[in-house]
């Protein structure tokens, strides 16, 4: 078979979730439920941090930028997804396709350092709370969060750089249904086994990094509390980082699954079950596993409704 050269006209043709249209119909009802619950969920998140006093706070300022990641990224992924099942095929040009992966890719290590500086401030609150006022004031609030919107975008631009400084053979053929750097590698013509190299370790040093700290943060906080001896202590603690950890876990273990683990002899299948979990379900839960035992939300929805009712 003759391969050609991409140019920024071709296009790449994503096989999808699937080839039946039945089950097309079905998945776009599915998806385009949760996409609007994640849209309302992560929306409502930062509206109740934004208007309640009482949510005024570092913690809740970073779940606040968390949610605004989220709703960023569901909203480069899905749109497209649901127009292609709607249509039953789905084509992107070169160009968006590019697009597509960086601003994905920029998201999700915005996110990933986003989770490493809320297990900072989580240790400042609980293991130095004389001082947390002064070390997380309102200016680096500001500082830490725009780093993590500009580190996740400095990663992209140096991991899509090098992604489509290959040039790309057909057939153009990708089986995914999003435009992801493993499966773009796929189609490239020369030889992609330094830009390979180069990704892992970038991806290595985005997850790991911030996971050293997430872990330290922790390990220090257990330590912290185990000193104190205190039950209600330990209650408190445990119902603010169970939250942040139970999303560091399912995000570490998403990411490393598609970065970090070697891919020969992994079924492409199971590589797009895996993906819709992240892009579809995974912004989806953040909100609920935030909000589910969280007593500050609960109290801020209460005061919303009373302000309803009144109304």
């Amino acid at each position: 078979m003759d391969t050609h050269t991409f140019n920024a006209s071709t296009e790449f043709i994503l096989e999808g979730l699937s080839s039946d249209r039945k089950t097309q119909i079905l998945l776009f009802v599915v998806i385009l439920l949760i996409y609007i619950f994640t849209l309302v969920g992560n929306a409502g998140i930062i509206m109740l941090v934004r208007t309640n006093s009482h949510l005024h706070t570092p913690m809740y300022f970073f779940l606040s930028h968390l949610s605004g990641v989220e709703i960023c990224y569901v909203n480069t992924t899905i749109p497209q997804m649901l127009a292609h099942l709607l249509a039953g095929h789905a084509g992107l040009s070169l160009i968006h396709c590019a697009l597509q992966t960086y601003t994905t890719l920029a998201l999700a290590a915005a996110e990933v350092l986003l989770l490493g500086v809320m297990a900072y401030d989580r240790y400042l609150a609980i293991c130095h709370p004389l001082v947390y006022a002064t070390a997380m004031g309102r200016q680096h609030q500001f500082q830490l969060a725009s780093s993590c919107w500009i580190g996740g975008f400095c990663v992209a631009t140096v991991g899509v750089s090098l992604t489509f400084s290959h040039p790309y053979c057909g057939p153009c053929c990708v089986n995914h249904f999003i435009c992801e750097i493993p499966m773009v590698l796929r189609l490239a013509c020369d030889d992609t086994h330094i830009t390979e190299i180069i990704i892992f370790l970038i991806a290595a040093m985005v997850l790991f990094c911030p996971l050293s700290v997430i872990l330290t943060s922790y390990g220090l906080i257990l330590l912290s509390l185990f000193q104190m001896r205190s039950a209600s202590g330990l209650r408190k603690a445990f119902s603010t980082c169970g939250s942040h950890l139970a999303v560091v876990s399912m995000f570490y273990g998403i990411a490393t699954s598609v970065y970090i683990v070697p891919r020969t002899g992994a079924s492409l299948d199971n590589q797009k079950l895996v993906a819709v979990f992240y892009v579809v379900v995974t912004p989806l839960l953040n909100p609920i596993i935030y909000t589910l035992r969280n007593r500050d939300i609960h109290e801020a929805l209460a005061k919303v409704q009373q302000q309803w009712r009144f109304q």
